[in-house]
C-alpha cells in the first residue's frame, strides 16, 4: 500500500501519510521516495495552488523507524555509509518539500516527533489539532536531527526555543507551539481539516503564478542582504506585472468586481 493518499479539490492537494498501524514513520518505508515524487509532480502543475500535509490515524508522524536503526548497529556498517543513506534517504525529503513553490500547510493531527516534527516546519504553515504533540527528540535517542532540524526550527521558533527543544528532546503541547511561534492556529480535532481547506481555499483564490514567486522570494529572503533581496524583488516584480492573472487583477479593481483567475 502507498505511504501517502494525494486527494485533489480544485487548486488544493491534499498529501495524506496513510500508516497509521506504525504512527506514519518516515523511514524504512516509501515515504521519503513518494514525498519527492509528489513534490515533483506538483511542482510541474501550475493549476495547484496549495498543499495540505496531514497524517491519517492517532499520529502526525512519529519520525523515524526506531527498529530499522538496529541495523547501523552492525560492525560491519562503516559510518561513511550510514552518512551516505542520510543523504541519499530521509535529506531528500526536506529539499523536495521545504523548496516546492506551491504553498503547503501541515494539518498535524497529532504528535509530530523528531523527524515528524521536522516535516511540519518543512511547511510553510502549521495548523495543530489539540491533541498535537511536538518534540525535537533525536538526543532522547543519543542522535542529532539529521533531517535538516537544526537548519528548519531556529527559523521557525528562533534560537533559544529551538536549542531549548533540541537539546531536551521534552513534548510541547498544543498550547505551548502555539505560544512559542511553532503553529498559528490550534483548533478542535474534528475542525482540523475544514480549518486547513479554508485556509488552503483562501490561498488558492490568488493568482498561481504570483503565489509561487512570493514563496520563492519569502525563502530567499531568509539569507539574502536586503540589497541583494530588494534587487530579486525588481526582477520578480517585473515578472509579474506580465501575468495575465495581474492584468485581471487590475481591471477588477478598475471595474469594481471581483478578479476571474483561471
Amino acid at each position: 500500500m502507498s505511504f501517502l493518499q494525494i486527494d485533489r479539490q480544485g487548486a488544493v492537494v491534499t498529501l495524506t501519510m496513510n500508516q497509521p498501524e506504525t504512527r506514519n514513520p518516515l523511514t524504512g518505508n516509501s515515504a521519503v521516495a513518494e514525498f519527492v515524487a509528489a513534490c515533483a509532480e506538483i511542482s510541474a502543475d501550475m493549476s495547484i495552488r496549495a498543499v495540505i500535509v496531514t497524517g491519517a490515524g492517532t499520529a502526525f508522524s512519529t519520525g523515524g523507524n526506531v527498529k530499522d536503526m538496529q541495523r547501523f548497529e552492525d560492525a560491519a556498517l562503516p559510518p561513511i555509509a550510514i552518512a551516505d543513506e542520510y543523504r541519499t534517504g530521509i535529506q531528500r525529503l526536506p529539499l523536495a518539500l521545504y523548496k516546492l513553490e506551491v504553498p503547503t500547510i501541515a494539518a498535524v493531527n497529532g504528535p509530530a516527533i523528531g523527524a515528524g516534527c521536522d516535516l511540519a516546519c518543512m511547511c510553510d504553515i502549521r495548523i495543530a489539532s489539540t491533541q498535537a504533540r511536538f518534540a525535537e527528540s533525536f538526543i532522547k535517542l543519543g542522535l542529532i536531527p539529521g533531517d535538516g532540524g537544526a537548519w528548519l526550527l531556529p527559523r521557525v521558533v528562533g534560537r533559544s526555543k529551538a536549542a531549548e527543544m533540541a537539546f531536551t528532546g521534552e513534548l510541547l503541547d498544543a498550547r505551548q507551539a502555539l505560544a512559542c511561534g511553532l503553529v498559528s492556529q490550534v483548533v478542535e480535532p474534528d475542525q482540523l481539516l475544514s480549518a486547513a481547506q479554508e485556509l488552503a481555499g483562501r490561498i488558492a483564490a490568488n493568482p498561481g503564478p504570483t503565489l509561487r514567486l512570493t514563496k520563492r522570494l519569502l525563502r530567499e529572503g531568509e539569507h539574502l542582504r536586503l540589497e541583494s533581496l530588494l534587487e530579486l524583488s525588481a526582477g520578480y516584480q517585473a515578472l509579474a506585472h506580465k501575468t495575465a492573472q495581474h492584468a485581471e487583477a487590475v481591471q477588477a479593481f478598475i471595474d469594481k468586481r471581483p478578479p476571474r483567475f483561471d
